[in-house]
């Protein structure tokens, strides 16, 4: 094998998909537009590769969402805590959002360490994941729920 397939020594990187970005796609319009600019904002700057940049937005969507779900605390980490003890976020979701905090302190506090790529690109995917089950998903649920309610009222008792 050849230095330049062994990519030593000619200064190549691994591939990166410019165009059109993975983070593109539009987000739901249930997302609230304060919170929606936020995520963009951080999808913008992943576009730039300012990957601490990434981080420090991604850290301010999820305060914003724990500001707009009516979260009491002001630090972060105890609004996380208020929105699972309230059940909006469950387990997982709490320790994605604990993570995703931690990762933007990291961003937000100097350090010699920058944000990585690909802790940017988890950042942006698990900060919509959370968005979307906070608004998207937990909508259509309480939806499903009073539709099938509804239905079991109206539908004839059928005692045997």
């Amino acid at each position: 094998m050849s230095e330049i397939e062994a990519g030593g020594g000619w200064g190549w990187t691994e591939p990166v998909r410019e165009w059109p970005s993975s983070a593109s796609g539009p987000l739901s319009p249930s997302i609230p537009a304060p919170i929606a600019r936020e995520l963009r904002e951080a999808r913008a700057c992943f576009s730039a590769k300012l990957y601490t940049a990434t981080a420090v937005m991604v850290r301010r969507t999820l305060e914003g969402m724990c500001v707009d779900q009516g979260t009491s605390k002001k630090v972060l980490f105890a609004a996380l805590g208020e929105l699972r003890d309230a059940n909006k976020i469950e387990g997982r979701l709490f320790d994605w959002a604990q993570a995703l905090r931690v990762l933007g302190n990291q961003g937000a506090h100097f350090s010699k360490e920058a944000v990585g790529r690909e802790d940017a690109k988890d950042a942006l995917e698990l900060a919509e994941a959370l968005l979307d089950y906070i608004y998207v998903f937990t909508a259509k649920y309480e939806e499903f729920q009073q539709r099938r309610a509804k239905a079991a009222e109206a539908a004839p008792s059928s005692k045997a």
